[in-house]
């Protein structure tokens, strides 16, 4: 039986839980849990100028609302120094790394002569074979010793077999003259420690891969599974940024988008099972693989994610509809509802939740249910409410008064009484809806009518026509 497969997010603390990155989470929570594995989470924080507790509480905070949950503890990079540099000082032991005098200065004037010669700027250090008794009492890095000839290919499962010749390879700093580790030595210790079998990850990262397989290599360790994903661009084909809007996932939470309408974009910018657009959690789970993932970027496309997210939505349960709404006023900090309106948004949601893209929208569509009384109407509900209508709804009530409750009752009510008005219901529709949500665009008139009941819908009538 092949070892569990482990993957893991490992994201910088310096802001939010970026769209490219809830992305890579993703893929690594889908690769991981449809095949029983283990997801984990490191914090990579060793940049301690940059990195925030708030950063890494937003992080927390994006991937709790899409649902990606990870195994055992959060795992922070910093407190892993010591470790960092143990491996660091075990290669120097075995003659894999050398200690490197050479200052700044000196570097940069080897790189000043070799461009004025067409030669290579790769530095090479003249401490890699120095004699031990010839080192100075200075400040020194200690380098990795990179193979000098032959080639190094990195077998990715999206990008294919990349070679790179090691020639191109310098001899990589692993730790500085301060004693810290440098990030790339990091990563790779962390990896192994933590057991992870497959790194996916951006494809920025994969020129870093050739290099940190020399880590790999010289340890005498396991080389994980590559997987490179490329990034995601705007829909003019650019790098993602601010100016194509929201980049935070959270950002998407407050403008109200349910978070499986979020996970299924996500799984499709950039992977694909065939021509399914639409699919539910257990279907990703169980189709996720990384064949499927393209080798060109994927473009960001807030239609899509609108569309997705409306077919999410009138999939999802009510109380977890009502659930998430909430979760999505607080992200917005907007009033949240109260127990009551809760209660009733519940109670609605069958007959609003079909044709909703947003929680916004969804909301917009239940203001009936919301609203008290008196209910104000806005501007075009007004227009509905003439002296004509003021009248018709005056002779409607009495009749609704007897009418039973249900939706075919009710409708025969209203339409007999259209009838009688010498007009179809439609007219009536307009003068209905204002009376009952003061809105022009409401679900129908009928499942108001059910969900407000009969006393709440009277008194609403009997106020519009006074």
């Amino acid at each position: 039986m092949s070892d569990p497969v482990v993957t893991r997010f490992a994201p910088s603390p310096t802001g939010f839980l970026h769209i490219g990155g809830a992305r890579t989470a993703l893929f690594n929570w889908l690769y991981a849990r449809g095949r029983g594995g283990k997801f984990l989470l490191r914090i990579e924080d060793t940049d301690r100028a940059r990195s925030t507790p708030e950063a890494t509480a937003a992080i927390l905070q994006g991937l709790s609302w899409l649902g990606l949950d990870h195994d055992g503890e959060v795992i922070s990079q910093f407190e892993g120094a010591a470790r960092h540099a143990d491996v660091a000082h075990q290669l120097l032991a075995e003659g894999k790394a050398y200690k490197c005098f050479a200052t700044q200065d000196e570097i940069a004037a080897f790189r000043e002569a070799a461009r004025a010669e067409g030669k290579s700027t790769l530095f090479r250090s003249p401490w890699r074979d120095a004699d031990p008794a010839t080192h100075p009492d200075a400040p020194y890095v200690i380098r990795i010793k990179a193979p000098q000839d032959g080639t190094t290919v990195i077998r990715d499962q999206v990008q294919g077999d990349v070679t790179i010749r090691n020639d191109q390879l310098d001899d990589m700093v692993l730790l500085r003259a301060d004693g810290t580790p440098v990030y790339m030595l990091a990563v790779v210790v962390d990896d192994h420690d933590m057991g992870v079998t497959h790194v996916i990850r951006g494809d920025d990262h994969l020129n870093n891969a050739a290099r940190q397989m020399m880590i790999y290599d010289a340890m005498g360790w396991t080389v994980p599974v590559w997987a490179h994903i490329p990034l995601i661009h705007g829909p003019d084909g650019k790098k993602l940024s601010k100016r194509h809007g929201a980049l935070g996932a959270q950002e998407y939470q407050a403008m109200g988008y349910p978070a499986a309408g979020m996970r299924n974009y996500l799984a499709r910018l950039g992977w694909s099972h065939g021509d399914d657009e639409f699919f539910t959690d257990a279907q990703a789970l169980d189709w996720f693989d990384l064949d499927g993932i393209g080798k060109s970027p994927a473009r960001f496309d807030l239609k899509k994610l609108e569309n997705l997210s409306g077919q999410h939505i009138a999939v999802s349960e009510d109380a977890a509809l009502r659930r998430e709404i909430e979760g999505y006023l607080a992200a917005a900090q907007l009033e949240p509802l109260t127990a009551t309106q809760g209660e009733h948004l519940e109670t609605a949601m069958y007959c609003l939740k079909d044709r909703a893209r947003t929680f916004p929208e969804l909301l917009e569509k239940a203001h009936f249910v919301l609203t008290n009384r008196p209910v104000e109407p806005d501007e075009k509900a007004a227009k509905a409410l003439g002296s004509v209508s003021h009248g018709i709804l005056t002779e409607l009530t009495p009749q609704l008064q007897t009418a039973s409750w249900t939706r075919d009752d009710l409708e025969a009510t209203l339409n007999s009484f259209a009838e009688a008005q010498g007009t179809k219901f439609g007219k009536l529709a307009g003068p209905l809806r204002a009376a009952l949500a003061g809105r022009a665009v409401t679900p129908s008139v009928f499942d108001m009518m059910l969900v407000l009941g009969r006393q709440e819908t009277l008194d609403r009538l009997n106020e519009a026509s006074g």
